[in-house]
């Protein structure tokens, strides 16, 4: 284990796959003499999405069965607008589980996706930020320099004051092979110059070095460890124009990218539902989201923005891609497959078919036609005989043994014993 890599808690084990996996794209693309971070990550960024494809079908269903079931949503929402008691609230919340067990979706069902993209985009950070760290042949590139001034006392003195702006503490971590990578790895071009004119009889070995880090670290003109805040500063000094240009155009692409793939997405048809809470929230996220990615790939590096962006342009491919499969989708077939999944699930517990569905039915149909509802409310005598066909079930044998009902025969009948007694 490297001193470099992450060692933060779950960020730190995800980071070490995803290092795997790009040290096994970059040692391809070396075979096809192609050394080079950022065609990596674009790499790397396509076949995470390719193993969350499924994911996204799953999201894209949930978003297909919402359209249906959101105006049987808002009718009970609509229903409990002016009741705030907690019978009333509890009632509510009972009504709309229902309406999700019919259709069996869950209603974190769209928040999923985002929720193992996040881990995994911290996680990328660390990496890109210490990829010598996780790529073989980025760290043995520094080697033939690094073993010239690991032991030399002006190195370190010298190394120390760049240490900062590698986020490296060499009391902490030592004066390691390790720790020395760590700061060549986010030298500037001026940083190089430096170094050179400190150790002149060196000059050759870190001209060689720096070259070979170049060579593997830059895309498109951009050093891919650097941030576009950064580069564009150096850039305004020096009076690159093409170079402020490019640095501008990572976060401004990863907003646009993110911005189209947002209008891609299918939005449910919620009604009046825009109004509430759900449809404010959705509204929200779809305005802050790109802009918070261009924020962001200002200060990160570079190859965080090209991640951004590859993520972005690959799930809108994705997205016209599932969308033309979804818009041959029959949702009545869909719900027909969640509500036999429901019942299976059920019928393991040793609990009747359908009784989350059949009860979703009748509170919807109750909800829609409040005209009729006092008409359908059910009476004492209705929901005697109910309590009698379900205490019939638990007492026959129909219960799987081991099952919850069979337990509760059990209880019973050594009550009804007892109680004899």
């Amino acid at each position: 284990m490297l001193l470099t890599k992450s060692t933060t808690f779950i960020l730190g084990p995800i980071a070490s796959v995803l290092g795997y996996i790009m040290n096994a794209i970059f040692s391809f693309l070396s075979l096809m003499t192609i050394q080079n971070i950022g065609l990596t990550i674009i790499l790397f960024t396509f076949i995470i999405y390719m193993l969350m494809m499924p994911l996204t079908i799953k999201q894209q269903k949930f978003s297909k069965l919402s359209a249906k079931m959101n105006p049987e949503l808002q009718a009970i929402q609509k229903k409990y607008k002016d009741k705030k008691d907690q019978a009333s609230m509890m009632k509510m919340n009972e009504e709309t589980q229902a309406v999700y067990g019919k259709y069996g979706v869950s209603p974190m069902g769209s928040c999923l996706q985002l929720l193992i993209q996040m881990p995994i985009l911290f996680a990328l950070y660390k990496v890109i930020w210490n990829v010598p760290a996780y790529v073989t042949q980025v760290k043995d590139a520094f080697i033939p320099l690094v073993d010239k001034l690991a032991g030399n006392s002006a190195a370190q003195t010298f190394l120390n004051d760049y240490a900062a702006q590698a986020q490296v503490n060499f009391e902490k971590m030592g004066f390691t092979a390790d720790s020395i990578v760590d700061v060549l790895y986010k030298f500037k071009p001026e940083n190089w110059t430096a170094l050179s004119s400190q150790f002149p009889d060196l000059s050759s070995v870190i001209g060689s070095v720096q070259g070979q880090v170049d060579h593997m670290n830059y895309f498109l003109g951009l050093n891919i460890a650097d941030s576009p805040f950064s580069i564009i500063q150096s850039g305004m000094a020096s009076g690159a124009i093409l170079l402020v240009i490019g640095a501008l155009l990572v976060p401004v692409l990863a907003g646009v990218t993110q911005w189209l793939n947002t209008k891609l997405i299918p939005q449910a048809d919620t009604g009046n539902q825009n109004t509430g809470t759900m449809g404010n929230t959705m509204k929200t996220m779809n305005t802050v989201m790109p802009i918070m990615s261009a924020v962001f790939c200002f200060t990160l590096p570079v190859g965080m923005g090209l991640y951004w962006i590859a993520g972005a342009v690959i799930r809108s491919v994705q997205q016209v891609i599932v969308n033309k499969h979804m818009d041959k989708v029959d949702v009545d077939e869909l719900v027909k497959k969640n509500l036999d999944k429901v019942n299976k699930k059920r019928a393991k517990q040793g609990l009747p078919p359908q009784k989350i569905t059949n009860q979703a039915k009748t509170n919807v149909k109750n909800i829609q036609n409040p005209q009729n509802s006092q008409k359908k409310q059910i009476t004492a005598e209705e929901r005697a005989k109910t309590i009698e066909k379900s205490t019939e079930y638990y007492k026959s044998g129909s219960a799987k043994p081991g099952s919850i009902a069979s337990k509760a025969r059990m209880v019973e009948q050594f009550n009804e014993k007892n109680k004899k007694k």
